[in-house]
Formats: structure tokens, C-alpha cells, sequence
């Protein structure tokens, strides 16, 4: 921030009382921050993204059920990452930050960044990807492009937060390696590349301590490592304890606790347990942003037509051919074609949560399909409402009208109620009733395309069986209009996978572990997800990263590399080899130089979107900083570079190599001043390794069985870790309504939720489950904060001694006036 802001941040917070400056720790409402009237410092809101802007009208409340005015719908971020186009997340995100400023949105609550630990995490669709490289540079963009209009940005969610099941309690116990090179490497690159506004902390613990009050994390990396200057704000209900939380440095906390943590900081900077100083270090920065956001909610126009173009031409360049035998696609316009399935009228857009938008219009794909002109008989084969039983009528009529023609467009995926915030995926099976239409109508037409629509991986059984399958994922508003183009051929597929589709939830790396036990999850895989564990273990995949098909093909040719000031420029010429324009991704891996550290076989260090005619070809220049090579070594805190021969690969179509070539890199030290390390000679004269207990750790990890493995990670840590540490009486405020569940005091509590969730979502019933998850995973002090004031915090500490049996003190304190 400039140095004039905050200098004028300053002198306000200087004029506030006390109770102004802890008031302004936390939210007036649900979305609002609190105004300060008499230093003319007026509220401003914040609103849930991340592909595109919920701003809520009416009753509110953080889950995605509350009305919400429309926008536009944009791919959710696990299409959008498979773009790998950096210009339209840009463009997207821009367009996102001008709905926000039409409507007074001073914030949006995005984008999320997450790894993609499990196929199962019932939020990944709202992350980019596996690999942190690739999650981080989208990051940047996207960040960028949102706040060129003025619109702040929240990177989330701030860290190791890859399940939804236990969230707001889970313990996510990992080592400081895979802490840095995989869960944090997006975040840094983000903040310091892209300069989001705020971070926002997640629910959970990371090694015991609840990331809303994890000085290391909040303080130590994000600030005085990595020189974020920005606001850093609670998940809605993150906040544990707050005056730990100002002392560790987290600024907001959202949303309102109705006053009751206000008291606490007050009563904390009274009685000396936390500083004053450190107070108005706080409420500067929540000052500064106010002020920051104050310029930029001036009403303007919004081109909301321009904007569900873009959504279109986001969604055809995210989509991924992941088959395409015979040439099955495109279809031409004398084909005869049955579309088969519900998703074809009523296709999922989007997730469902805190992210779910009222969107401007839906292009559905039989409306756009039967737009095009092609001859079509369509059957509905299945019922989304009732997933999970097998309508014989149904299935009937989809065989029959699939003999009837000349191909097959049959659309599957997940229905809302198996993939959302709240709550993880059990399995990777799409419904039954789905594999078995698929099955059943590639027995009477063999010319089978699959459409598929969904946030994440699933088991493809019938793989062999379809001619072709085209992955839509959630697509947004545009998806309709996007798939018919794609299909009718008007354009070519463009997407590739930012995400790896294994076979089987077995064949995952975190299999034995995901979600963990009771309140532990353990991170006992350590830097091997994703790409990095196939290829390391020399597992089959269904699909790799990377992966995508076109309608033309391309050719590499001259490449060439050079070492110039730690810089690794890599050039090369592709083209256009065939007879259709098309946009094509190159992935640029870099696989590792030998050492005697244990390391992936490759890693993605950069990628480029261009976009060719026929017979057209294009120069690329890629430059890849050499200390992006390295890997974090424990000992010294850094990251370091390994000498040694490094191969660099140029990845086209299919995750093939299409090229390569090698670069040797000098050891790290060599091109340092000598005055920067005294040791410099000594350390040249060494291999950089890990501890030899971490280097046990990776030999077990890749060459033995689970037991092993878990000996060699608890040495690693320098604890027992496999263990429930979770015990149950007597239950405490931090204990969830599923830990408390079977005293007839939750019980009750439990009947009361379930009642008000049904009159909550009779207009969003696949929310349900959502909404159940995330109240019986809540704790009972987040319960209380998230109330709205109908429970306060002695009432619930009450409710609490109920729990324990003691019945007397327990209504006492609940009746006791405050």
C-alpha cells in the first residue's frame, strides 16, 4: 500500500476508542464491515465469488441458499484452470470485478487455490489444480484481473485445507517440505506475483494450531516472508479464539459475532494480554482497505451481454476431448442424432455452496443443439431428482430412440447432490442408473459421444465402449451454447486436464488416509499428489494431466535453450498442421537432475495458450527463473537448486513429449556472490540432500508397504501420529453437534436444525445435504458466533453442561441475563 494511505490510515485510528478500533476486527453483518460515522469511515461489503458474484438480497447467510441477485455464471475454476490460458482468466476475472462495482461490491471472496489432494473433496471444482505452479499462475491472473477494476480479491483458502468432511475442526498434520513445495508454492507465487487485497485463513488446524491463529502462517510466511501488506480475513465462522487471532495476525474476522469477540479484544488490551500496539497495527490495515475500497464503489455500466459471451467462449476454451475414435466428432449436419439425458435440458453449471450464482441465462444444450439445424430425437433416460433408482420407462425409451439414429450425444455426470461444499465424495462412481443407460445404448448404436458434466474426476467403466467422450465440467452459464460449437465443429477443442483422472479411489496417493480419522488428517503422502505419485509409481491413469485431444494437430520444430543470468530461455516454432483454426496449450515440464534427494520425475515450470490458422505457425519464448528448479531443503529454510543435467520437455496433445532437449545448471552457489556465503566453498564441495530422516522417510514412502511408511513419517514429525487424539467427555465448546449427538440436549438441537434447513431450502432441496454436513461438522462455539444472536456464548456453554449432565448449572447459565 502507498506510504500516503497509510499514513492517513494512521492518523484516523489514532482519533478511534478502543472499542471503535476492536470493532472494526470484525463485521457489522454478514458481508458488511462496521462504519465509523464520525471519522466519515462508511461500511463496505464483500461478496461471495469466484466465478462470478453472488451479492446476496434479503436474509443472508454464507452458504449459497440466501436469494442473490443475477450475474453472469462462469466456468467454476476446475474448468476454467483446463484453459491454461492466463489472458481469459484474466478477462473473466475483470469482468467479475465490473458486476461487483456496478452493485457497491467493494470485495470478492476468491479465488480459492487449494491442491487437489483427492478426486473426492467435494469442493474441488472450486480450485484450479493438482500442481501448485499451474493453481499459482492462474491465481496471478485472475487476481489481476479482478482488481484492475478496483475490486479486492481474497486468496483462499490459507492452507492445507483439501477436505470438506470435519473442516472446521480437522487437524492437518503434514512435514515443513511438502508444507512449502506444494501447499504454500501457489499462495506465495499469488501474493507475490498477483498482490491480492486479503488472504483469507481456512477453518482447520495445521499441526495442531487453527489457522485463524497461526502466527507461522499469518505472520512469520505470509508477511515477513513473503511482504504481504494486505487484510488478512477469517472463513466465515474460522475464528476460534480472537485475541489469539490478533496476536497472531489476523485482521478480520467475518462474520459479525455480534459484538462478543469485540468485548474480548477490549478486555485483553485492558488487562495487558494483548498490545495495543499490535490493536492498531490491525485496525490500520482494516482502515486502509475501507478507504482503498471507499474509491471504487461509484455506480457503472456493466455489459452483461458482453460478459455471457465471454462466459461462452471461457467454457468451449476449457472443455477437453478426452476421446475421439473414427473421428466420431465433429458431427456433421446430415448426421441423424439421439441426445439422451437430462443434463441435455437441465445441465449443471456450477457447483453448489457458498459459490452458487443466480445466473443472467442458461443456454441449455438442447436449445442450442436444436438451434444448429442438425436432425434430433431426444429422450430424457434418466431422472436427476432420483438418481438413484432405475426408471425401466425411461431407460426404454433412450434404447429406443437411440437405434433410431445415426449417433449417439448422451450427457452424464454429477447431480448437485453428490458434489458440494460441505461435504466430500464417497466414491468416483457416477450414479448407477447412468452407467447403466450408457452401457445399455452403446449395445444398440456403437457411434456412443458422452457428455460429461461434473466438478471433478469419476470412474469411466464404459470407456471402451463410447466412440467419444467430451468433458464439460461445470461450465457456466454459456455451457450449452459452448458444447453445440465444440460438437457442430464450429470450433476445435482446446482444453487439456489440469487434474489427473485416476482409475480408482485405490490408486490414489492419500487413499489410506482421506479424509483421516476422527479429527486427524495426515498428510503422510508428503510432496507426492497428483502427477508427481502416477509417475513416480509408474501408476495407470484414465486420463494424465495435461491430457487433450483437437480436431487438428500441431508441429514443434528448432528448439533451442540458453542460460543467460539464471535465466533458462527456452525457444522453439510450432504449426498448425491441420485444416481447421485452433487454439492449443504447451506445457513445459522440466524433468528433475539426479541427486540424492528425493524428488518428482518431472514438474511443470511453465505453459503458453496460442491460437493458429491452417498452415500458420508461431515463435515461443519461454523464460523459467533457475531457482524456480529447486526443491525446499529443511536444513537451510530455502529453497535450493541441485547441479546437475536437466531435461526440458515440450507437452502437446495427449501429455506426449513432442520435444525435448537438455540444459546443464552449475550448482546454486557458484553463481552467488561470495560474499553472500561465507560457507560457499565448503557447501560447494557437498551434494544438497535432505536429513537422512527425511530421506528414509521418500524411501518408504515409494518403495514399502503403509506400515513402514507411517513409522518413517512419525520420525519424521517427532511424534506419535497415527492415534485418535480426540477425546470425547467431557464435551467442550470445541466439540461438533456429530461428537455430541447421542446427549438428548443435541439431540434436540440436531431436530431444531434439521427443521429450520428444510424451510431453508425448499427451493434449493439439493442443498440440503450441504447444509445438514455443515452444521453437524460445526463446532459448538462457531454454532453460537454463526447464530445471529439467537445462541449466545453463555448459552451455549449451558448447553454444554447439559451435555455433561449437569442439567441445574446448565439452565441456570442459559437463563442467566447478561
Amino acid at each position: 500500500m502507498l506510504e500516503i494511505e497509510k499514513e492517513y490510515a494512521r492518523s484516523l485510528v489514532k482519533q478511534m476508542t478502543l472499542e471503535e478500533k476492536a470493532g472494526l476486527c470484525s463485521g457489522a453483518t454478514c458481508w458488511d464491515l462496521k462504519a465509523i460515522n464520525r471519522l466519515g469511515l462508511e461500511s463496505v461489503c464483500v461478496m461471495d465469488g469466484p466465478h462470478g458474484l453472488r451479492k446476496q438480497v434479503g436474509s443472508t447467510d454464507n452458504l449459497g441458499i440466501g436469494v442473490s441477485k443475477p450475474a453472469v455464471c462462469f466456468p467454476t475454476a476446475s474448468a476454467l484452470a483446463c484453459s491454461f490460458d492466463r489472458n481469459l482468466l484474466y478477462e473473466v476475472a475483470k469482468s467479475i470485478g465490473e458486476e461487483c462495482i456496478a452493485e457497491g461490491v467493494s470485495g470478492l471472496l476468491g479465488p480459492g487455490i487449494n491442491m487437489k489432494r483427492s478426486p473426492l473433496c467435494g469442493r474441488n471444482f472450486e480450485y484450479f489444480s493438482e500442481d501448485p505452479f499451474l493453481a499459482g499462475e492462474l491465481a496471478v491472473a485472475f487476481i489481476q484481473g479482478a482488481e484492475s477494476t478496483g475490486t479486492a480479491t481474497s486468496l483462499k483458502h490459507f492452507a492445507v485445507n483439501n477436505q470438506e468432511k470435519r473442516r472446521m475442526t480437522v487437524n492437518a498434520m503434514i512435514d515443513e517440505r511438502t508444507l512449502r513445495e506444494l501447499y504454500l508454492r501457489a499462495f506465495e507465487r499469488a501474493v507475490k506475483k498477483g498482490k491480492p487485497s486479503t488472504v483469507m485463513c481456512s477453518y482447520n488446524k495445521v499441526n495442531g494450531i487453527y489457522a485463524s491463529e497461526n502466527e507461522y502462517l499469518l505472520t512469520k510466511i505470509l508477511r515477513e516472508e513473503w511482504g504481504f501488506e494486505g487484510v488478512t480475513i477469517s472463513d466465515w465462522g474460522a475464528v476460534h479464539d480472537r485475541v489469539m487471532g490478533v496476536k497472531a495476525g489476523l485482521d478480520l474476522e467475518m462474520p459479525s459475532s455480534n459484538g462478543a469477540n469485540d468485548k474480548k479484544i477490549v478486555e485483553a488490551v485492558r488487562s495487558g494480554r494483548l498490545s495495543e500496539r499490535k490493536l492498531d497495527e490491525t485496525a490500520t490495515r482494516i482502515t486502509n482497505f475501507i478507504l482503498k475500497s471507499l474509491k471504487n464503489t461509484n455506480d457503472t455500466f456493466c455489459d452483461y451481454e458482453k460478459h455471457h459471451i465471454l462466459a461462452v467462449k471461457a467454457s468451449r476454451e476449457s472443455m477437453v476431448l478426452l476421446k475421439n475414435e473414427n473421428e466420431i466428432l465433429p458431427l456433421k449436419k446430415s448426421d441423424r442424432i439421439a441426445i439422451i439425458g437430462e443434463f441435455a435440458m437441465n445441465p449443471r453449471i456450477q457447483g453448489a455452496g457458498s459459490s452458487k450464482i443466480n445466473p443472467i441465462r442458461v443456454d441449455t444444450p438442447l436449445e442450442c443443439i436444436k438451434q444448429s439445424g442438425i436432425s434430433y430425437l431426444y429422450a430424457q433416460g434418466y431422472r436427476l431428482s432420483s438418481e438413484t433408482s432405475e426408471d425401466i420407462s425411461l431407460l426404454a425409451e433412450a434404447v429406443a430412440t437411440a437405434k433410431k439414429m445415426d449417433k449417439v450425444l448422451l450427457f452424464a455426470g454429477l447431480p448437485e447432490g453428490k458434489e458440494s461444499e460441505g461435504f466430500d465424495r464417497e466414491t468416483m462412481e457416477l450414479p448407477a442408473i447412468q452407467n447403466k443407460i450408457i452401457e445399455e445404448v452403446s449395445k444398440v448404436n456403437k457411434n456412443v459421444i458422452v457428455v460429461l458434466i461434473g466438478g471433478a474426476p469419476v470412474s469411466l467403466p464404459w470407456k471402451e465402449q463410447v466412440q467419444g467422450i467430451m468433458l464439460a465440467y461445470l461450465g457456466g452459464e454459456g455451457m450449452g451454447q459452448a458444447i453445440t460449437e465444440l460438437l457442430m465443429g464450429t470450433d476445435s477443442p482446446c482444453g487439456k486436464l489440469a487434474e489427473t483422472w485416476p482409475i480408482a479411489v485405490t490408486d490414489t496417493p492419500c487413499a489410506d488416509t482421506f479424509p483421516g480419522t476422527g479429527h486427524l488428517a495426515v498428510y503422510d503422502e508428503g510432496i507426492y499428489i497428483g502427477y508427481r505419485f502416477y509417475e513416480k509409481k509408474h501408476t495407470r491413469v484414465q486420463f494424465p494431466f495435461g491430457y487433450g485431444l483437437s480436431y487438428t494437430t500441431f508441429h514443434y520444430r528448432d528448439i533451442s535453450v540458453m542460460l543467460e543470468n539464471g535465466k533458462i530461455k527456452i525457444h522453439f516454432i510450432i504449426t498448425n498442421t491441420g485444416a481447421i483454426r485452433a487454439g492449443h496449450s504447451v506445457l513445459i515440464f522440466i524433468k528433475n537432475a539426479k541427486c540424492n534427494t528425493h524428488r518428482p520425475e518431472r514438474e511443470l515450470r511453465d505453459f503458453v495458450k496460442v491460437f493458429l490458422e491452417p498452415g500458420e505457425s508461431e515463435k515461443i519464448e519461454c523464460i523459467i527463473d533457475e531457482s524456480n528448479l529447486g526443491y525446499y531443503d529443511v536444513q537451510t529454510k530455502s529453497f535450493v537448486t541441485p547441479a546437475g543435467e536437466y531435461e526440458v520437455q515440450i507437452v502437446g496433445d495427449k501429455a506426449k513429449v513432442e520435444a525435448s532437449t537438455t540444459v546443464f545448471l552449475k550448482h546454486q552457489n557458484e553463481n552467488q556472490n561470495k560474499d553472500q556465503n561465507k560457507n560457499q566453498n565448503q557447501e560447494q564441495n557437498k551434494d544438497i540432500s535432505e536429513s537422512s530422516t527425511d530421506v528414509s522417510y521418500y524411501d518408504t514412502l515409494i518403495e514399502t508397504e503403509q506400515g513402514c511408511k507411517r513409522k518413517s513419517f512419525e520420525a519424521l514429525m517427532g511424534k506419535k501420529i497415527y492415534h485418535e487424539t480426540t477425546t470425547l467427555k467431557p464435551y467442550t465448546t470445541d466439540h461438533t453437534l456429530e461428537d455430541v449427538q447421542k446427549t438428548w440436549t443435541a439431540k434436540l438441537l440436531i431436530m431444531f436444525a434439521k427443521h429450520m434447513i428444510k424451510r431453508e431450502t425448499k427451493k434449493e432441496k439439493e442443498q440440503m445435504g450441504m447444509m445438514l454436513a455443515t452444521i453437524m461438522e460445526m463446532p459448538l462455539y462457531a454454532l453460537a458466533m454463526s447464530s445471529g444472536g439467537m445462541i449466545s456464548e453463555a448459552m451455549m456453554n449451558g448447553l454444554v453442561m447439559m451435555m455433561n449432565g449437569n442439567y441445574f448449572k446448565g439452565i441456570c447459565l442459559i437463563f442467566k441475563k447478561e
